[in-house]
């Protein structure tokens, strides 16, 4: 019987991939320019790591899927992707080059959820009170809901690469029909 595996991919979100919610995220952040520039840095050093693991796979990625934390299931994945990657993503420039090798691309989250999850976001760094165990709340469904969709779409003998945010907790909902590796560092 063959298998399912499914790489999971710990990822550090840029600059570009919090579009209209980075100017807050930095304001929150605090810190001087040069702080800034650094933690920039060192999240562009991450990607490079990210970008040679991925360098290493078959040059033909016929029977791999993406999938992609962020990503919504609506039919529009790849121009979404394509639009984060013209605004210099290197993880979706990096996602871009995977499926010119054959990878396919999957819708992975629920837009729902990520509508809820934004609104939220937007009312924290405006200030506002918010409530914690709903942040929780949203975040466990959200694992849920990707979970329940690399197990419907990943197939016998296919292989799924997760790129998915560090606070995630998908994996212990992954059913054991499905080999997990983790990329711990990625180089």
């Amino acid at each position: 019987m063959q298998r399912r595996l499914l790489y999971c991919i710990p990822i550090v979100h840029t600059e570009a991939d919090l579009g209209s919610l980075a100017p807050g995220v930095r304001r929150q952040l605090g810190g001087a320019e040069a702080e800034w520039k650094r933690k920039q840095a060192a999240i562009a050093e991450f990607w490079k790591g990210v970008r040679a693991w991925c360098d290493r796979l078959p040059s033909k990625l016929e029977g791999f899927r993406l999938y992609q934390d962020g990503l919504p299931v609506c039919g529009s994945e790849a121009s979404i992707v394509a639009e984060l990657a013209a605004g210099a993503s290197p993880n979706h420039v990096l996602l871009q080059d995977l499926v010119r090798r054959g990878a396919s691309l999957e819708g992975t989250e629920s837009p729902g959820l990520l509508l809820e999850e934004y609104e939220l976001a937007k009312a924290s760094l405006a200030g506002a009170p918010t409530d914690p165990a709903r942040a929780r709340r949203i975040l466990t469904q959200r694992d849920e809901f990707i979970a329940t969709r690399i197990e419907t779409t990943l197939k016998r003998g296919e292989t799924g690469l997760l790129f998915v945010g560090m606070l995630h907790d998908v994996l212990s909902k992954i059913p054991q029909s499905i080999d997990i590796q983790k990329v711990v560092r990625p180089r």
